[in-house]
């Protein structure tokens, strides 16, 4: 029984799933058994790992911890002489530049505020610096990861993820209890943002009943640095929740953008056109059917038309108007920056020479026949435009991986 602890109360920290180890009586120091337990945590990690805990901020934050502790073990005197002679794995003798400047007196606690996370105050009731056996399994399930051989396949969905943070097309939000966001909401094809990684859930296996009853699931994870996980959907949760920086990314479109017609309070947001170039240049004169222009405007069209022969945007050449799509309650940023992305692909390369003689290179020129454009609207009617993207080869929309 531990010091301290009646039977009752170990029976009731074994319910709550708290381990509760037999304090042994010792020769030792209290400082000194807190140094040995200390380094053997070091030690574990690195028979997990294969290599010492290191510092940078995209670590796990026990790794940051332990391989800020690991540099007072080897800066002390006192220190080494305690646990020289555990040191199997040769930790001591090797040395690496500490990035973090702490006193040496800081306990735990502190060194993860100096590494910038601060636990909310406790209450009394709380037990501090006892961790269950839940979190602990947790804790080593996100740490254990390790290289993803088929990250090649997984690679351009990172890419085009970035691609759709920078644009606008997608967002993150904070992974939170009160926003909704339940484990039964962590599904296969999202993506999230933990331990300063992207996160990709590449597969969900079967569910199953937890040992506390609750309903449970075995992910497979791929992270953006070319590792993997195979880790529990809770795991996962309880990460995202205690990552200040964890976030979940939005699908590049969340709900129908704009309706066929307005609704009773709706206001008038601006017009997707198509164009249609006049110009004779050999490059526009040869593509001519199926070389659009698509835009977004939140004013007149023809308005936005008149100097079209002079402006670089328009090939310094008159267009036709070949189709119009109003819109409603809807940010035209966003939605110019999805449409483009949609044909990226398809984006006509060619070089335009202004009035003043300067180079310009137009960027919402795309070579899509106007049937195609068309069904690019209605997806984004509907709210199903969300994974696909035009293929240049087929002419058609079609999925992309994931």
């Amino acid at each position: 029984m531990a010091k301290g602890f009646t039977d009752e109360d170990d029976a009731l920290l074994e319910e709550l799933g708290v381990e509760v180890e037999a304090k042994k009586e010792s020769s030792r120091t209290p400082r000194e058994e807190r140094v040995i337990a200390g380094f053997e945590e070091i030690q574990r990690f690195v028979e997990q790992h294969g290599r010492p805990p290191q510092h940078g901020e995209h670590r796990d934050i026990f790794e940051r911890l332990y391989a800020v502790r690991l540099d007072r073990l080897r800066e002390r005197a006192d220190c080494r002489a305690v646990i020289e002679r555990l040191d199997h794995q040769g930790l001591l003798g090797a040395t690496e530049p500490a990035p973090v400047s702490a006193p040496d007196d800081l306990d735990d606690d502190e060194l993860l505020a100096q590494l910038g996370v601060v636990d909310e105050p406790s209450d009394i009731t709380e037990l501090r610096h006892v961790r269950s056996a839940a979190e602990k399994r947790a804790a080593e399930e996100i740490a254990n990861r390790q290289q993803c051989e088929d990250f090649d396949q997984f690679k351009p969905l990172f890419e085009q993820v970035q691609r759709d943070l920078q644009n606008g097309v997608r967002m993150t939000r904070r992974f939170v209890k009160d926003a909704g966001f339940l484990k039964a909401e962590i599904k296969a094809g999202q993506f999230f943002v933990l331990g300063g990684q992207t996160a990709y859930v590449a597969e969900v296996g079967e569910p199953f009943k937890a040992p506390n009853g609750e309903t449970d699931a075995r992910l497979r994870v791929i992270y953006s640095n070319g590792t993997e996980s195979d880790l529990l959907l809770r795991s996962l949760q309880r990460a995202l929740y205690k990552d200040e920086a964890g976030r979940r990314i939005s699908d590049p479109v969340a709900g129908p953008l704009f309706a066929d017609q307005s609704e009773e309070g709706d206001e008038a947001s601006g017009i997707v056109y198509v164009l249609r170039s006049k110009s004779d240049h050999p490059a526009v004169a040869a593509h001519r059917d199926v070389l659009h222009k698509i835009g977004v405007t939140g004013g007149d069209v023809a308005r936005r038309l008149a100097n079209a022969k002079l402006d670089p945007t328009f090939l310094m050449a008159d267009v036709e108007v070949v189709a119009t799509y109003e819109l409603f309650n809807i940010n035209r940023t966003r939605l110019e920056n999805l449409i483009h992305r949609i044909f990226g692909k398809a984006r006509l390369d060619i070089e335009i020479k202004d009035r003043f003689g300067m180079p310009i290179i137009p960027r919402e020129w795309f070579l899509v026949p106007l049937f195609v454009v068309d069904e690019a609207i209605e997806k984004i009617r509907d709210g199903t435009i969300t994974g696909y993207a035009y293929d240049p080869k087929t002419a058609s929309l079609t999925r992309t991986v994931g």
